[in-house]
Protein backbone atom coordinates (compact mmCIF):
# COMPACT_ATOMS: atom_id res chain seq x y z
CA UNK A 1 0.00 0.00 0.00
CA UNK A 2 2.97 2.43 0.52
CA UNK A 3 4.52 3.96 -2.19
CA UNK A 4 6.79 5.76 -0.35
CA UNK A 5 9.63 5.52 2.53
CA UNK A 6 8.72 7.34 5.69
CA UNK A 7 10.97 9.97 6.23
CA UNK A 8 12.71 10.04 9.62
CA UNK A 9 11.10 12.05 12.27
CA UNK A 10 11.24 13.16 16.49
CA UNK A 11 9.67 10.19 18.19
CA UNK A 12 8.16 13.28 20.08
CA UNK A 13 6.33 14.80 16.98
CA UNK A 14 2.40 14.47 16.31
CA UNK A 15 1.59 11.70 13.43
CA UNK A 16 -0.76 12.59 10.96
CA UNK A 17 -2.63 10.95 8.24
CA UNK A 18 -4.09 13.05 5.42
CA UNK A 19 -6.46 11.61 3.05
CA UNK A 20 -6.56 13.80 0.23
CA UNK A 21 -7.19 12.59 -3.23
CA UNK A 22 -8.37 13.49 -6.69
CA UNK A 23 -8.63 17.12 -8.15
CA UNK A 24 -7.04 20.31 -7.19
CA UNK A 25 -9.67 20.91 -5.25
CA UNK A 26 -8.99 18.03 -2.52
CA UNK A 27 -5.86 18.30 -2.50
CA UNK A 28 -4.20 22.02 -2.69
CA UNK A 29 -6.09 22.89 0.81
CA UNK A 30 -4.66 20.19 2.11
CA UNK A 31 -1.46 20.88 0.69
CA UNK A 32 -1.43 24.13 2.07
CA UNK A 33 -2.75 22.68 5.93
CA UNK A 34 0.56 20.01 5.55
CA UNK A 35 2.92 23.03 5.46
CA UNK A 36 1.49 24.97 8.76
CA UNK A 37 1.80 21.73 10.42
CA UNK A 38 5.88 21.37 9.83
CA UNK A 39 6.33 20.02 13.43
CA UNK A 40 4.24 17.28 12.97
CA UNK A 41 4.90 13.54 11.04
CA UNK A 42 2.54 14.10 8.30
CA UNK A 43 1.84 10.81 5.87
CA UNK A 44 -0.69 10.83 3.21
CA UNK A 45 -3.56 8.43 1.89
CA UNK A 46 -4.69 8.58 -1.94
CA UNK A 47 -5.68 6.78 -4.67
CA UNK A 48 -2.90 5.24 -7.25
CA UNK A 49 -2.42 7.50 -10.68
CA UNK A 50 -4.64 10.10 -9.48
CA UNK A 51 -3.19 13.54 -9.17
CA UNK A 52 -1.94 13.27 -5.70
CA UNK A 53 0.71 10.77 -7.32
CA UNK A 54 2.40 14.19 -8.85
CA UNK A 55 1.34 16.97 -6.51
CA UNK A 56 2.46 15.90 -3.33
CA UNK A 57 5.40 17.10 -1.66
CA UNK A 58 8.03 14.13 -1.54
CA UNK A 59 8.85 14.58 1.88
CA UNK A 60 5.26 13.51 2.56
CA UNK A 61 5.24 9.74 2.55
CA UNK A 62 2.17 8.55 0.17
CA UNK A 63 0.33 5.25 0.54
CA UNK A 64 -2.38 4.27 -2.03
CA UNK A 65 -5.81 2.25 -1.58
CA UNK A 66 -7.99 1.73 -5.00
CA UNK A 67 -11.39 3.01 -3.59
CA UNK A 68 -14.06 5.02 -6.00
CA UNK A 69 -17.47 6.60 -5.82
CA UNK A 70 -20.93 4.43 -5.97
CA UNK A 71 -22.19 6.20 -9.43
CA UNK A 72 -24.79 3.50 -10.38
CA UNK A 73 -26.65 0.60 -9.16
CA UNK A 74 -25.08 -1.81 -11.30
CA UNK A 75 -22.80 -4.87 -10.86
CA UNK A 76 -20.59 -2.67 -10.51
CA UNK A 77 -21.28 -1.27 -7.31
CA UNK A 78 -20.57 -4.44 -5.80
CA UNK A 79 -17.36 -4.11 -6.52
CA UNK A 80 -16.98 -0.77 -5.15
CA UNK A 81 -18.12 -1.92 -1.93
CA UNK A 82 -16.06 -4.65 -1.95
CA UNK A 83 -13.08 -2.28 -2.25
CA UNK A 84 -14.73 0.53 0.51
CA UNK A 85 -14.31 -2.38 2.64
CA UNK A 86 -11.41 -3.68 2.03
CA UNK A 87 -9.88 0.08 2.25
CA UNK A 88 -11.09 0.53 5.28
CA UNK A 89 -8.84 -2.30 6.60
CA UNK A 90 -5.84 -1.35 4.32
CA UNK A 91 -6.56 1.76 6.42
CA UNK A 92 -7.12 0.54 9.91
CA UNK A 93 -3.99 -1.30 9.62
CA UNK A 94 -2.02 1.65 8.49
CA UNK A 95 -3.43 3.40 11.60
CA UNK A 96 -2.15 1.27 13.75
CA UNK A 97 1.17 0.08 12.51
CA UNK A 98 2.29 3.82 12.15
CA UNK A 99 0.82 4.86 15.48
CA UNK A 100 -1.00 7.84 14.36
CA UNK A 101 -2.55 10.06 16.47
CA UNK A 102 -5.73 11.75 13.77
CA UNK A 103 -6.65 12.08 10.61
CA UNK A 104 -7.53 15.28 8.27
CA UNK A 105 -9.74 14.43 5.13
CA UNK A 106 -10.87 17.01 2.45
CA UNK A 107 -13.67 14.81 1.66
CA UNK A 108 -14.33 12.70 -1.73
CA UNK A 109 -13.58 9.39 -1.88
CA UNK A 110 -10.96 8.65 -0.21
CA UNK A 111 -12.69 10.40 2.95
CA UNK A 112 -15.03 7.15 3.62
CA UNK A 113 -12.25 4.32 4.30
CA UNK A 114 -10.44 6.97 6.14
CA UNK A 115 -13.50 8.46 8.37
CA UNK A 116 -14.53 4.81 9.32
CA UNK A 117 -11.33 3.58 9.82
CA UNK A 118 -10.06 6.30 12.15
CA UNK A 119 -13.24 6.34 14.22
CA UNK A 120 -13.09 2.31 14.16
CA UNK A 121 -9.71 2.93 16.36
CA UNK A 122 -10.91 5.95 18.45
CA UNK A 123 -9.00 8.64 16.47
CA UNK A 124 -9.56 11.96 16.30
CA UNK A 125 -10.97 12.86 12.61
CA UNK A 126 -11.19 16.66 11.19
CA UNK A 127 -12.93 16.64 7.89
CA UNK A 128 -12.96 19.67 5.91
CA UNK A 129 -15.41 20.35 3.32
CA UNK A 130 -14.93 23.05 0.91
CA UNK A 131 -18.05 23.59 -1.07
CA UNK A 132 -21.36 25.13 -0.45
CA UNK A 133 -23.33 21.90 -0.71
CA UNK A 134 -21.05 19.28 0.92
CA UNK A 135 -20.19 16.17 -0.96
CA UNK A 136 -22.39 12.74 -0.25
CA UNK A 137 -19.59 11.42 1.86
CA UNK A 138 -19.31 14.58 3.76
CA UNK A 139 -22.96 14.20 4.57
CA UNK A 140 -23.30 10.71 5.12
CA UNK A 141 -20.30 10.71 7.50
CA UNK A 142 -19.37 13.79 9.19
CA UNK A 143 -21.93 13.15 12.45
CA UNK A 144 -18.55 10.43 12.93
CA UNK A 145 -16.24 13.19 12.40
CA UNK A 146 -14.66 15.06 15.70
CA UNK A 147 -14.99 18.12 13.59
CA UNK A 148 -16.09 19.30 9.90
CA UNK A 149 -14.32 22.66 8.95
CA UNK A 150 -16.22 24.37 5.84
CA UNK A 151 -15.55 26.49 3.46
CA UNK A 152 -18.56 28.54 3.84
CA UNK A 153 -20.94 29.32 6.47
CA UNK A 154 -23.82 27.89 4.48
CA UNK A 155 -23.16 24.50 4.33
CA UNK A 156 -23.87 24.22 8.00
CA UNK A 157 -27.26 24.01 7.04
CA UNK A 158 -27.00 21.03 5.28
CA UNK A 159 -24.80 19.13 8.29
CA UNK A 160 -27.35 19.50 11.47
CA UNK A 161 -25.38 16.38 13.10
CA UNK A 162 -21.87 17.64 12.87
CA UNK A 163 -20.14 20.07 14.85
CA UNK A 164 -18.98 22.86 12.48
CA UNK A 165 -16.86 25.28 12.54
CA UNK A 166 -16.28 28.29 9.21
CA UNK A 167 -12.77 28.57 8.39
CA UNK A 168 -12.69 29.30 5.33
CA UNK A 169 -11.00 27.13 2.55
CA UNK A 170 -7.00 27.06 2.88
CA UNK A 171 -5.15 28.29 -0.59
CA UNK A 172 -1.50 27.64 -1.68
CA UNK A 173 0.91 30.59 0.11
CA UNK A 174 1.85 31.51 -3.53
CA UNK A 175 -1.54 33.19 -3.34
CA UNK A 176 -0.88 35.50 -0.39
CA UNK A 177 2.68 36.77 -1.88
CA UNK A 178 2.50 36.07 -5.46
CA UNK A 179 5.47 36.38 -8.11
CA UNK A 180 5.39 38.20 -10.62
CA UNK A 181 3.63 37.43 -13.85
CA UNK A 182 6.05 36.10 -16.66
CA UNK A 183 4.06 37.22 -19.08
CA UNK A 184 4.13 39.58 -21.93
CA UNK A 185 1.40 42.00 -21.08
CA UNK A 186 1.77 45.55 -20.34
CA UNK A 187 1.00 46.72 -16.85
CA UNK A 188 -2.24 49.24 -18.12
CA UNK A 189 -3.59 46.39 -20.40
CA UNK A 190 -6.87 45.08 -19.77
CA UNK A 191 -6.85 41.45 -18.85
CA UNK A 192 -9.28 38.62 -19.07
CA UNK A 193 -8.05 35.13 -17.81
CA UNK A 194 -10.54 32.10 -18.93
CA UNK A 195 -9.77 29.20 -16.84
CA UNK A 196 -11.97 26.20 -16.66
CA UNK A 197 -10.57 24.32 -13.91
CA UNK A 198 -8.24 21.50 -13.99
CA UNK A 199 -10.55 19.09 -16.51
CA UNK A 200 -10.80 22.40 -18.63
CA UNK A 201 -14.24 23.45 -19.90
CA UNK A 202 -14.28 22.55 -23.81
CA UNK A 203 -18.04 23.83 -24.18
CA UNK A 204 -16.63 27.43 -22.24
CA UNK A 205 -13.82 27.55 -24.05
CA UNK A 206 -15.71 27.15 -27.83
CA UNK A 207 -18.21 29.79 -26.56
CA UNK A 208 -15.26 32.54 -25.43
CA UNK A 209 -13.32 32.26 -29.15
CA UNK A 210 -16.89 32.82 -30.58
CA UNK A 211 -16.74 36.11 -28.38
CA UNK A 212 -13.30 37.05 -28.37
CA UNK A 213 -11.77 38.76 -31.58
CA UNK A 214 -15.06 41.59 -30.12
CA UNK A 215 -12.83 41.89 -26.82
CA UNK A 216 -9.48 41.87 -28.58
CA UNK A 217 -10.64 44.86 -30.92
CA UNK A 218 -11.83 46.48 -27.84
CA UNK A 219 -8.18 46.72 -26.42
CA UNK A 220 -8.75 43.65 -24.30
CA UNK A 221 -5.53 41.04 -23.89
CA UNK A 222 -6.58 37.40 -23.06
CA UNK A 223 -5.23 34.09 -21.40
CA UNK A 224 -6.92 31.33 -22.02
CA UNK A 225 -6.34 28.48 -20.40
CA UNK A 226 -7.98 25.26 -22.03
CA UNK A 227 -6.87 22.82 -20.55
CA UNK A 228 -5.48 19.51 -22.42
CA UNK A 229 -8.68 17.80 -24.12
CA UNK A 230 -9.99 20.59 -26.05
CA UNK A 231 -9.46 19.53 -30.39
CA UNK A 232 -10.02 23.19 -30.82
CA UNK A 233 -7.42 25.15 -28.74
CA UNK A 234 -5.17 26.02 -31.80
CA UNK A 235 -7.76 27.98 -33.95
CA UNK A 236 -7.63 31.01 -32.91
CA UNK A 237 -4.77 33.47 -33.56
CA UNK A 238 -3.80 37.04 -32.27
CA UNK A 239 -0.94 38.77 -30.43
CA UNK A 240 -3.18 39.47 -27.44
CA UNK A 241 -4.63 35.91 -26.90
CA UNK A 242 -2.18 34.09 -24.90
CA UNK A 243 -3.64 30.45 -25.20
CA UNK A 244 -2.23 27.46 -23.05
CA UNK A 245 -3.49 24.15 -21.37
CA UNK A 246 -2.45 25.71 -17.91
CA UNK A 247 -0.23 28.06 -16.52
CA UNK A 248 1.85 26.98 -13.42
CA UNK A 249 1.44 30.53 -11.72
CA UNK A 250 -2.44 31.15 -11.42
CA UNK A 251 -1.79 33.30 -7.99
CA UNK A 252 0.48 35.90 -10.61
CA UNK A 253 -2.28 35.38 -13.14
CA UNK A 254 -5.33 36.11 -10.74
CA UNK A 255 -3.29 39.08 -9.01
CA UNK A 256 -2.77 40.92 -12.39
CA UNK A 257 -6.23 40.02 -13.77
CA UNK A 258 -8.52 42.40 -14.02
CA UNK A 259 -11.94 39.96 -15.29
CA UNK A 260 -12.10 36.35 -14.78
CA UNK A 261 -14.32 34.01 -16.74
CA UNK A 262 -14.42 30.78 -14.97
CA UNK A 263 -16.08 27.51 -13.41
CA UNK A 264 -17.59 27.36 -9.81
CA UNK A 265 -15.35 25.14 -8.00
CA UNK A 266 -14.48 25.80 -4.92
CA UNK A 267 -10.90 26.08 -5.23
CA UNK A 268 -10.55 28.50 -8.09
CA UNK A 269 -13.75 30.65 -6.03
CA UNK A 270 -11.46 30.82 -2.73
CA UNK A 271 -8.06 31.63 -5.22
CA UNK A 272 -10.11 34.27 -6.69
CA UNK A 273 -11.70 36.10 -3.13
CA UNK A 274 -8.18 35.87 -1.92
CA UNK A 275 -6.83 37.47 -5.00
CA UNK A 276 -9.50 40.42 -5.11
CA UNK A 277 -10.67 39.38 -8.96
CA UNK A 278 -14.18 39.81 -10.27
CA UNK A 279 -15.60 37.25 -12.01
CA UNK A 280 -18.10 36.13 -14.24
CA UNK A 281 -18.87 32.10 -13.23
CA UNK A 282 -20.19 29.78 -15.10
CA UNK A 283 -20.43 26.30 -12.88
CA UNK A 284 -19.78 23.34 -14.77
CA UNK A 285 -23.89 22.20 -15.15
CA UNK A 286 -22.86 17.98 -14.90
CA UNK A 287 -21.11 18.66 -11.39
CA UNK A 288 -22.32 16.04 -9.12
CA UNK A 289 -25.67 17.81 -7.72
CA UNK A 290 -25.03 20.57 -9.51
CA UNK A 291 -22.94 21.71 -6.58
CA UNK A 292 -20.75 24.07 -8.25
CA UNK A 293 -23.79 26.35 -8.72
CA UNK A 294 -24.28 26.64 -5.25
CA UNK A 295 -20.90 27.70 -4.98
CA UNK A 296 -21.22 30.05 -7.40
CA UNK A 297 -24.55 31.66 -5.95
CA UNK A 298 -22.70 32.55 -2.67
CA UNK A 299 -20.19 34.87 -4.83
CA UNK A 300 -23.44 36.03 -6.69
CA UNK A 301 -25.28 37.05 -3.48
CA UNK A 302 -22.47 38.61 -2.06
CA UNK A 303 -21.85 40.62 -5.75
CA UNK A 304 -18.45 39.02 -5.75
CA UNK A 305 -19.17 37.77 -9.25
CA UNK A 306 -21.79 37.42 -12.10
CA UNK A 307 -23.25 33.81 -12.15
CA UNK A 308 -24.35 32.42 -15.42
CA UNK A 309 -25.81 29.16 -16.13
CA UNK A 310 -23.93 27.72 -19.44
CA UNK A 311 -27.34 27.07 -20.81
CA UNK A 312 -28.92 30.61 -20.24
CA UNK A 313 -25.59 31.98 -22.19
CA UNK A 314 -25.31 33.01 -25.59
CA UNK A 315 -21.97 34.36 -27.15
CA UNK A 316 -24.28 37.63 -27.74
CA UNK A 317 -25.00 37.52 -23.82
CA UNK A 318 -21.03 37.01 -22.90
CA UNK A 319 -19.89 39.33 -25.08
CA UNK A 320 -21.78 41.87 -23.97
CA UNK A 321 -21.08 41.15 -20.31
CA UNK A 322 -17.50 41.51 -20.98
CA UNK A 323 -17.88 44.85 -23.28
CA UNK A 324 -19.80 46.06 -19.75
CA UNK A 325 -17.58 45.26 -17.36
CA UNK A 326 -14.39 46.48 -19.55
CA UNK A 327 -15.75 49.94 -19.71
CA UNK A 328 -17.00 49.85 -16.06
CA UNK A 329 -14.11 50.10 -13.53
CA UNK A 330 -16.03 50.89 -10.90
CA UNK A 331 -18.39 47.92 -11.32
CA UNK A 332 -15.33 46.00 -11.02
CA UNK A 333 -13.72 48.03 -8.32
CA UNK A 334 -17.07 46.91 -6.15
CA UNK A 335 -16.66 43.14 -7.16
CA UNK A 336 -13.64 42.93 -5.63
CA UNK A 337 -14.28 45.12 -2.65
CA UNK A 338 -17.24 42.00 -2.38
CA UNK A 339 -14.64 39.36 -3.05
CA UNK A 340 -12.31 40.65 -0.14
CA UNK A 341 -15.18 40.59 2.15
CA UNK A 342 -15.09 36.69 1.30
CA UNK A 343 -11.70 36.00 1.90
CA UNK A 344 -10.02 34.16 4.71
CA UNK A 345 -6.64 34.55 3.53
CA UNK A 346 -5.58 32.89 6.89
CA UNK A 347 -7.71 29.80 6.68
CA UNK A 348 -4.79 27.54 6.55
CA UNK A 349 -3.47 28.30 9.76
CA UNK A 350 -7.42 28.10 11.06
CA UNK A 351 -7.60 24.74 9.78
CA UNK A 352 -4.32 23.88 11.43
CA UNK A 353 -5.10 25.61 14.89
CA UNK A 354 -8.41 23.54 14.95
CA UNK A 355 -6.29 20.30 14.11
CA UNK A 356 -3.98 20.93 16.83
CA UNK A 357 -6.52 21.41 19.24
CA UNK A 358 -8.60 18.59 18.81
CA UNK A 359 -5.14 16.21 19.17
CA UNK A 360 -4.51 17.83 21.81
CA UNK A 361 -7.65 17.82 23.56
CA UNK A 362 -7.49 13.41 22.53
CA UNK A 363 -3.75 13.65 24.17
Amino acid sequence: MSDATARPSHRSAPRLLVAASGTGGHLFPAIALAEQLSDYHIEWLGVPDRLETQLVPKQYPLHTIRVEGFQSRSIKAVKVLFRLISGIFQVRSLLKQGNFQGVVTTGGYIAGPAILAARSLGLPVILHESNALPGKVTRWLSPWCTKVALGFDTSSQYLPRAHTVCVGTPVRPDFLTPPSLNLPIPPEAFLIVVVGGSQGAVALNRLVRQVAPVWLEAGAWIVHLTGDSDPEADTLHHPRYLVMPFYPHMSALFHRANLALSRAGAGTLTELAVTQTPSILVPYPFAAEDHQAFNAAVFGAAGAGIVCRQGDLTPDLLRDKVLHLMNSPEVLAEMAQRCQDLAEPDSAAQLATLVRQTLAARA
